[in-house]
């Protein structure tokens, strides 16, 4: 028998545990017959400083993945999702990213699978047709920088242009108004860009990346809203719903 709220599927949704944007957009999102069960990574409310004060920050996030999918197996969830972005590309290629799922799904016990936001972003890439040239916006350090164009690289995308926006602690990245995210994205727009691209999953564009497409007229892909996109459709949920970009409404 399934479980009562969660008829069609379960997600288990670990996410660090200053992060207070994943689980209200992923719940937004959130068809009849779903439910979302998150697991906390924890870790402090680290303030972040520098290049050096982000490195340290994700060797502590890494370690804290287990013991948060530990935390959110006992309810049964059916499949699992990792609602944080910057560890998918910090090893700088796919391998490093297959391997980190690999980990999660071993942890889990088996017979699960995850979805990373770099699947999403790559399936979401693809289902626009997007065929080279991107742009990305996220919260981080410049030091990320290589390590996501070289995971694009690889993927067959040039990334043309980077906004770092250096949040200064893990918590302040929702600290933020609608006119700080709409010139964050604009930031990274021109001409030449087919796609912008947002990572940083406490980073909180899904309530405006729907307009912002629409402003654009090009793609807006929103990590949070990619991924569960992603989730959705691996699961063989395809319901449709307006407010969440293109990738909802059409995908």
């Amino acid at each position: 028998m399934r479980d009562y709220y969660a008829q069609r599927k379960m997600f288990g949704i670990v996410t660090p545990s200053a992060n207070s944007c994943v689980q209200p957009e992923t719940d937004a999102m959130r068809p009849m017959g779903v439910t979302n069960q998150v697991g906390r990574m924890y870790t402090p409310d680290l303030k972040v400083g520098s290049d050096a004060d982000f490195v340290a920050a994700m060797e502590l996030l890494f370690d804290s993945i287990g013991p948060a999918v530990d935390s959110v197996m006992p309810c049964k969830p059916d499949h699992l999702i990792l609602g944080i972005s910057a560890l998918t590309v910090w090893g700088g290629n796919i391998a490093a990213a297959n391997k980190l799922k690999l980990k999660m799904i071993e942890r889990a016990g088996g017979g699960i699978d995850v979805t990373l936001p770099t699947d999403a972003i790559l399936a979401a890439l693809k289902a626009h047709k997007v065929k080279k040239r991107i742009a990305i916006v996220e919260p981080y350090f410049p030091i990320i920088q290589p390590r996501i164009e070289s995971f694009f690289k690889e993927a067959g995308y040039e990334v043309v242009k980077i906004n770092h926006l250096k949040g200064p602690q893990f918590s302040q990245y929702t600290r933020v108004s609608s006119q700080y995210l709409i010139d964050a994205i604009r930031s990274i727009d021109s001409a030449d860009v087919e796609a912008l691209v947002q990572f940083g999953a406490n980073l909180p564009m899904a309530g405006i990346a729907d307009e912002t497409e629409r402003w654009l007229n090009k793609p807006v892909i929103a990590v949070n809203i990619a991924t569960y996109w992603h989730a959705l459709r691996n699961c063989g949920i395809h319901d449709q719903m307006n407010g969440f970009t293109r990738l909802m409404s059409e995908f």
